[in-house]
Formats: structure tokens, C-alpha cells, sequence
């Protein structure tokens, strides 16, 4: 799960980030809303955590733009402002949730969890894949019920791509999630990963295909 923060405030920006990244999250943060629309423009996120305060724009002006643009990303705004009017115009511009500062780490973690369960798994713990089950809760996946024999990098590639099913993944998206796990990457660290995961699923009626100068989506086998 690539989740792209918006934070102006350094100290609570790192300690999210360290959290959320503790749970399997992959994150890029930036204080800055002109950066954040550049990024949205130019990378594929699973998730906006959007603070308002920001120290070049509002942060609203970022949830018209990528509203206006159609661009079909979950937002959950994080901000100071509590008035009542604020929450109304946050989700009438298209914000999926809103949290207000002070939060419980524990309450944002949930909604997060919620957003991923009704944007990419129709309100389930579980996303099937053949015989492949990934649980967004607690990040496991299993083969019919068991647990597979996978490295972390193994897990991290083939959740990404879980939660794309059907979709293109691109190259750069996976070099980002593959980084996160803290290992260093050769330059044939994708192809490597993929060629043994490909191996390590072809029993459980799912397939990984290259789309060429793209990248690889996962589909179920017919």
C-alpha cells in the first residue's frame, strides 16, 4: 500500500512515517501541497493523508484539483480544524474521511484500514487471487488457507500486486515498495523477484504477466 502524506508539521510527519512503514505501509511524505500535486500526477498512490495547513496552499485546493482532474484516489483529510463547516466542505470536495488533530495513532491506522477495505475490497478483510487470500488487516497472505513460503520482499511485491489485481503495476511503484523492506537493490532486483515469485504461485491458480516497457499485473488463471 503506497500511501502519499501531506504534513507541514516535521515531528508528527516522521513519526507517522515510521509508524505506518512498522505496519507495511510504504509512504512519501512532503510538506509542500505544490510538490504533492506534482507527485500525484506522476506516481501511483493507494492513498492521500492530507493535512489543510500547508505552508504554500491549502490543502483543499489540492482535493479540487485531483477531484476536478478525475483522479480516483481515497483522501483522508488530517487537520487542526475541527469547526463543523470545515468537515462538511472537506467531504463535500471529495475527502473520503476526516480526522481531526490530536488523533489516536490506533484510530488512524483503523481508518486507513477502512478506506483500503471499501476502495479495494469491496468492504472485505480478504482479496482472492485464484487461490491466493490477502488479508489488508494484518498485510498475511495464504494458499488455500495456509501460509506460503515466501521472503519478505516476496510478500511485499505480491501484496502490491494483490491489490492491483488486474491492473498494470509499474516498475518504479515496485522498486519504491521492494526499498521499504530495507534491503539493498541491484539493478535486476525486480526482474529477479518477480521470476521466483512467478514460480512460487504458479501452483495456486495465479499468474503474474509482463506487459512490456509497463510493467506486471497479477491475474487469476482461467
Amino acid at each position: 500500500m503506497n500511501i502519499l502524506l501531506v504534513e507541514d508539521d516535521a515531528v508528527l510527519s516522521n513519526g507517522l512515517s515510521l509508524a505506518l512503514q512498522q505496519n507495511g505501509y510504504t509512504l512519501i511524505t512532503t510538506d509542500s501541497g505544490q510538490y504533492a500535486l506534482q507527485l500525484l500526477e506522476l506516481e501511483d498512490f493507494d492513498l492521500l493523508i492530507l493535512d489543510l495547513g500547508l505552508p504554500d496552499m491549502d490543502g483543499m485546493q489540492i482535493l479540487r484539483s485531483i477531484r476536478h482532474k478525475k483522479i480516483a484516489l481515497p483522501v483522508l483529510i488530517l487537520t487542526a480544524r475541527d469547526d463543523v463547516n470545515d468537515r462538511i466542505e472537506g467531504i463535500n470536495q471529495g475527502a473520503d474521511d476526516y480526522l481531526t488533530k490530536p488523533f489516536d495513532l490506533g484510530e488512524l491506522e483503523a481508518r486507513i484500514h477502512a478506506l483500503i477495505r471499501r476502495c479495494y475490497s469491496g468492504f472485505s478483510d480478504q482479496i482472492h487471487v485464484g487461490q491466493l487470500e490477502l488479508n489488508t488487516q494484518n498485510h498475511e497472505i495464504t494458499a488455500n488457507g495456509q501460509h506460503i513460503n515466501l521472503s519478505a520482499r516476496e510478500l511485499a511485491l505480491l501484496e502490491i500486486l494483490i491489490l492491483q489485481t488486474g491492473k498494470v503495476v509499474c516498475k518504479d511503484r515496485i522498486s519504491q515498495r521492494l526499498a521499504a523492506s530495507g534491503e539493498a537493490l541491484a539493478d535486476n532486483a525486480i526482474e529477479v523477484a518477480i521470476h521466483r515469485l512467478r514460480k512460487r504461485i504458479e501452483p495456486y491458480q495465479a499468474e503474474i504477466k509482463t506487459v512490456r516497457g509497463l510493467g506486471y499485473l497479477l491475474e487469476a488463471q482461467s
